[in-house]
């Protein structure tokens, strides 16, 4: 919208919530569109949307329950069908419904075969029980990364779209999405927003059925992500996969014993990141020190691997677990 009104001079206000990711904000108004703030998710942002709209007396453009949104989103189908003739599965990420709307209505009516399957977020799977329901339902409000498809309540269009043309619908967690997005970034140099992310999160974590020896087409809808987040994730990721690894060690407050466990640590190729004593507020006598020790690894056999060696030399490690949903 932003793009299409500054290349034909028309004035283009876009309502986002205040929880969008700074790079969307600044791309938008890098194409010279007003960029309005409101409210903490996609439906109080559509309810002051349309409160402008009659207070300017300006057109109002809907993001995704548009026949002609739907009509340009539905394009994507059209070039998978030309780019990939032979695919089985084609899984799109949902928030409203437009993009599985348009993509599903296209592919179908070329080849009715193709399975179409849509990914929403566990925290706001609206598509999910409206279709269950019969009827669009609202979701109860939920925080998601997948900022992007966080909408509480789908589209009239949409919905009779998606139960029409639409296979499945499937929920993925933020868990699972971050993992997905370290993946894209990892392995394939790809930079995905969360929402962008949920169709590999859910095919990686068994949630999409009847895949093998399919060709399956995953749609990454979007590379609006903040940096500070995305270090965040990869941090996330890396402690998951056990690269990054968090010990507590209880050990005599004496000189030389913390050189003595370093010396343990450097022979079995562990690279410390971070030292953290604790003396005052730890559970322990005068003559011991907590030890919190964050340790970059090869993964979990080679976290294994140190955590024994610190055994056999006789600190007793205890890992410290990932903490929040999913860990």
């Amino acid at each position: 919208m932003a793009y299409w009104g500054r290349e034909e001079e028309i004035p283009v206000t876009l309502v986002m919530p205040r929880r969008t990711p700074l790079i969307k904000i600044a791309n938008t108004r890098r194409h010279e569109a007003e960029v309005v703030l409101v409210g903490e998710d996609f439906d109080e942002a559509y309810a002051h949307a349309r409160e402008l709209e009659t207070e300017r007396g300006l057109c109002f453009v809907h993001p995704f329950d548009d026949e002609d949104v739907i009509a340009g989103q539905g394009t994507i189908g059209l070039e998978l069908a030309e780019q990939v003739p032979d695919l089985d599965v084609v899984i799109v990420p949902v928030g409203g419904g437009g993009l599985i709307s348009g993509i599903a209505v296209a592919m179908k009516e070329l080849r009715p075969d193709v399975r179409i399957v849509g990914v929403e977020a566990a925290a706001v799977p609206a598509m999910k029980q409206s279709v269950e329901a019969g009827t669009p339902v609202t979701a109860s409000s939920g925080i998601t990364i997948a900022d992007g498809i966080a909408v509480k309540h789908p589209g009239e269009r949409t919905l009779q779209y998606v139960e029409r043309y639409v296979d499945d619908l499937v929920v993925v967690d933020d868990e699972e999405i971050s993992n997905a997005v370290l993946l894209l970034l990892e392995q394939e140099k790809t930079v995905t927003e969360g929402a962008g992310a949920t169709p590999l999160a859910a095919l990686y974590n068994g949630h999409v059925h009847d895949v093998g020896g399919k060709k399956v087409v995953m749609v990454l809808s979007g590379g609006n992500i903040d940096v500070n987040l995305v270090s965040r994730i990869i941090e996330r990721g890396l402690a998951k996969d056990c690269r990054l690894v968090r010990l507590s060690v209880r050990l005599a407050d004496e000189p030389g014993v913390l050189a003595a466990i370093l010396e343990v640590l450097g022979l079995r190729g562990a690279n410390v990141i971070d030292i953290h004593h604790e003396r005052t507020f730890a559970e322990l006598g005068l003559s011991k020190v907590a030890v919190t020790l964050t340790l970059e690894t090869r993964g979990r056999e080679h976290a294994e691997e140190i955590k024994a060696a610190l055994g056999e030399g006789g600190f007793e490690p205890e890992e410290v677990p990932l903490s929040g949903p999913g860990a």
